[in-house]
């Protein structure tokens, strides 16, 4: 059979990247066509926004060398971004803003004064979501008194934006409209109750502006007219980037654990209901929608982020690092001496992160030094004992056992990590697919296209083939649980009341 060519527009939450698929004899082999940055975009007025017309066209010249790249024989795009963000059009379809960016600092009080008059209990039992200041039900409050509101037709997601100038097609996909708060997740609907609180409380108009649902799979159009060399389908995939990664985890069965590893981590389970439990809500577990009607049962970790930031901040100080020898240097630091709360909201905001990092070390009564080694070493075992910590009570919470951890994403790439989060477990790791978010954004686009047919353990199987997979196993470092156990304690000392 000859092989079928697909198009995987991925970005994340720093950069941006297009990727061709070559699907033959059962497996992907995936070219990267364009590779952009991607961050928040300050206003005038400090506050920060995502440029999402200049996306829009790094995508564009991305898709159309992916067409050159295929000989013409590009069959299909689907796209993928980080969640909660999103654009506002008006009745011509036009763009009335550039949207905000989730980093933004306007939403942080907002969580209480929506909860002052809508339950945090009840918005879980719908939502079944984790409170983040940025999810889009804040932002939207936090946006309650804009005027430009009585221009607003449509709402779309950052990757259902995109779609839309692609395709001419206003449609919401499921997974994205997951991490909004403003989706019932056991019906897979928009909740009725919290849009018309919305509307009744602060005057939003969300029940008009909000698209229609459409799941991952649905070819939503075709590019509009003119727009490439040759027309093309667009795919609405696991439009959330941890969908798509979740939906190319290279399991053979279903008691896995998966890490998301990036500018991210999101660390937990799928299941295929979720769990909407006041144990749940309390350990801010949050319930995001998956492909084929799955759950991604997880929690928010700071991830690779705090990293890449602190090394951001150490260059801006005159002393320059790169990650290769970072991470060799790290791996001989002594293991588990400072391990700090990786779901610390003091991380999310971009700044002096070795700063904050020398604070709460102080403040749970650790002993960290200014050191890029060093430091680098605290946040990676760090990282493994939140990766450690999140899945034990994912297991617990869901009632579900777990045999192996999957690792996709480019943190995937870092082996020190990957052996760390082996050891906190207890349990191996299989690191792969790297590109595992563009990797499940083509697997979606190939079934839906008729070039695979079956369900999940059919796409992981593709998967399998077309990745690169390296398997770390437990004790090989020397680190007991014990160790770990201790070193967990440390790490959440002051949240638990020390």
């Amino acid at each position: 059979m000859s092989a079928r060519f697909f198009a995987a527009a991925d970005l994340g939450a720093s950069s941006g990247r297009v990727m061709l698929g070559r699907l033959s004899a059962g497996r992907f082999e995936l070219t990267e066509m364009a590779r952009f940055k991607n961050g928040p975009v300050e206003a005038a007025d400090g506050s920060i926004h995502t440029d999402a017309a200049a996306l829009y066209a790094a995508v564009c010249r991305g898709i159309e060398a992916a067409i050159a790249a295929s000989g013409g024989r590009l069959e299909s795009v689907g796209v993928d971004t980080w969640g909660v963000d999103f654009g506002r059009l008006d009745a011509a379809g036009e763009l009335l803003e550039a949207p905000f960016h989730y980093r933004d600092e306007r939403t942080g009080e907002i969580p209480e004064l929506v909860f002052a008059a809508l339950p945090a209990a009840e918005l879980y039992r719908a939502a079944g979501l984790e409170v983040m200041p940025f999810n889009t039900i804040f932002q939207l409050v936090a946006a309650r008194t804009d005027p430009a509101w009585s221009k607003v037709a449509k709402l779309l997601f950052t990757p259902d934006l995109l779609a839309y100038w692609l395709s001419g097609a206003q449609v919401a996909e499921v997974t994205i409209a997951s991490t909004s708060g403003l989706l019932d997740v056991a019906t897979r609907t928009w909740s009725k109750a919290t849009c018309d609180h919305l509307a009744q409380t602060y005057g939003l108009p969300v029940p008009r502006v909000l698209p229609e649902l459409v799941e991952p799979g649905t070819v939503v159009g075709t590019t509009r007219p003119g727009l490439f060399s040759q027309p093309i389908q667009v795919v609405a995939v696991g439009g959330h980037d941890t969908a798509s990664a979740v939906a190319s985890v290279p399991a053979t069965t279903s008691d896995f654990a998966f890490v998301s590893s990036g500018t991210w981590s999101l660390v937990g389970l799928e299941l295929e209901s979720p769990v909407l439990t006041a144990a749940s809500r309390e350990a801010d577990f949050t319930n995001e929608l998956g492909i084929d009607g799955t759950v991604r049962y997880l929690k928010n970790v700071m991830g690779l982020w705090v990293l890449s930031e602190s090394m951001r901040i150490w260059a801006v100080k005159g002393h320059s690092v790169e990650l290769a020898p970072l991470l060799t240097q790290a791996a001989q630091v002594p293991g588990l001496t400072c391990v700090l709360d990786m779901t610390d909201e003091r991380l999310l905001p971009p700044g002096d992160m070795p700063a904050r990092l020398l604070e709460m070390a102080a403040e749970t009564g650790q002993e960290l030094i200014a050191d890029p080694a060093v430091m680098c070493r605290c946040i990676l075992d760090s990282l493994a004992v939140a990766y450690r910590r999140t899945i034990a009570m994912a297991v617990e919470l869901a009632g579900r056992q777990v045999s192996v951890v999957h690792i996709v994403g480019g943190g995937c790439r870092n082996e020190l990590l990957c052996q760390l989060t082996a050891e906190a477990t207890g349990l191996p790791v299989v690191a792969g697919p790297a590109e595992g978010t563009a990797l499940g954004n083509l697997l979606v686009q190939a079934r839906a296209c008729g070039a695979i047919s079956g369900d999940r353990a059919a796409l992981r199987q593709v998967s399998i083939a077309s990745a690169d997979l390296v398997n770390y196993q437990p004790g090989v470092l020397p680190f007991g649980d014990r160790a770990w156990a201790e070193a967990e304690s440390r790490a959440y000392h002051r949240k638990a009341g020390g």
